[in-house]
């Protein structure tokens, strides 16, 4: 992984994690900034109203505490700017928003997170956007898809029901070629053991929700630009007056200090619970990047540094009742939406496909392994097991 820089010293990941938006500057002598709960800015005269005058001037355009965690994400994600969203949503709508027009044309990746698919279908083809779906597998043959038109192409690697990795710095040739910009959502890896810019993204979003926070007490989005995107970027953010409340800043700010050290853990107890389930003869597969069967495995090693708690698994042959019983046979797993918090978390995964056809071998359900006790976890999973296997 890319490292930042300070007095021309590298600065590993765990220390910009800890260290990143603690300048002097924005936290004073304190070791957290400070949580500014403000709108007006009061300015000593006249001339200091003028642009440039001094560095704050109204509460949604910035404070301390938003100077702090987008300061953090810039130099964590390797970018020109960051800008701070309401939700991981709102961060996908305002970096498409902001490199797409009317008349433009979009490829987006078949397994993108359902409300994403949405917004294109919804807003942005209200607004006059056409838009193309894609098998997320395609590397470089993306540019067959390409239209004078394309202004911009977007994926999430991995998807985050079925698991299948994108080539970023594939994509991200043939977009440049055409003309077009890379948009990445890198919610599941994030820039702690991938950073898209690098590998040739313009735009990489996150879901702070997930594991920035890692409490599951915020909503929060980051979007991170290269040079190419981020004045873009930027103007599109201040014009619409989007802006995030201060509280939820010092949460963000708070679970990205410790962000390396849970992932890490997520990491050794995903694989670990993934191992055992591909042991089990109920499982027909296990959709995990870093398992040595995974057909992307080498993109993945390639590419990222490490996983993420969060994997599909496919039943052999399950009937759906069958499916849901074991679903509420678990007790540690919780069963919600959402993840990377610290509790673990089971659902049964909706697809909605139209360039790929996913094919399985039964129901496909989604788990994400927490902070618990992984011997908890992988005891929970089996007891459920023999509760339905008794079943049948």
């Amino acid at each position: 992984m890319a490292s930042g820089k300070e007095d021309g010293r590298e600065k590993r990941p765990l220390t910009q994690l800890a260290q990143g938006g603690r300048s002097r500057s924005i936290t004073g002598a304190f070791v957290n900034p400070p949580v500014v709960h403000a709108s007006t800015v009061l300015f000593p005269d006249v001339e200091t109203m003028r642009p440039g005058g001094q560095p704050y001037t109204y509460g949604r355009t910035g404070t301390p505490t938003i100077e702090a965690l987008e300061t953090a994400m810039t130099e964590l994600e390797g970018a020109a700017g960051t800008v701070l969203c309401p939700s991981g949503l709102s961060a996908i709508s305002i970096a498409l928003l902001s490199v797409l027009a009317s008349g433009d044309h979009l490829l987006m990746a078949d397994n993108v997170y359902d409300p994403a698919r949405t917004f294109a279908e919804k807003v942005l083809a209200r607004f006059g956007v056409e838009t193309t779906f894609f098998d997320p597998e395609i590397g470089g043959g993306i540019a067959a898809l390409m239209r004078d038109t394309t202004r911009a192409v977007y994926v999430e690697s991995p998807g985050s029901l079925t698991f299948e990795l994108t080539d970023i710095p594939a994509m991200a040739g043939a977009a440049h070629d055409n003309g077009a910009l890379l948009i990445a959502d890198n919610t599941w890896a994030t820039p702690y053991y991938c950073k898209p810019l690098a590998l040739g993204a313009d735009i990489s979003l996150l879901a702070a929700t997930k594991y920035i926070g890692g409490h599951s007490d915020l909503m929060l989005g980051t979007v991170s630009a290269a040079q190419s995107a981020f004045a873009r970027l930027r103007e599109t953010y201040v014009t619409l007056g989007l802006c995030v409340g201060p509280d939820d800043i010092y949460l963000g700010l708070r679970g990205l200090r410790t962000l390396g050290i849970r992932l890490d853990h997520h990491m050794r107890s995903g694989l670990a619970v993934a191992q055992y389930l591909e042991t089990r003869a109920e499982v027909a597969h296990v959709l995990h990047p870093g398992l040595a069967g995974h057909p992307a495995h080498a993109l993945w090693q390639r590419d990222m540094a490490g996983a993420s708690g969060l994997f599909g698994v496919v039943m052999d042959g399950w009937s759906q009742d069958k499916t849901t019983a074991f679903l509420e046979a678990l007790r540690i797993f919780g069963l919600g939406y959402s993840w990377g918090g610290f509790e673990s978390l089971a659902i049964p995964a909706r697809l909605r496909r139209s360039a790929t056809d996913w094919q399985a071998a039964g129901p496909l359900i989604r788990l994400h392994v927490g902070l618990e006790d992984t011997a908890d976890l992988i005891a929970d999973l089996d007891a459920a097991f023999q509760q339905v296997d008794n079943l049948a």
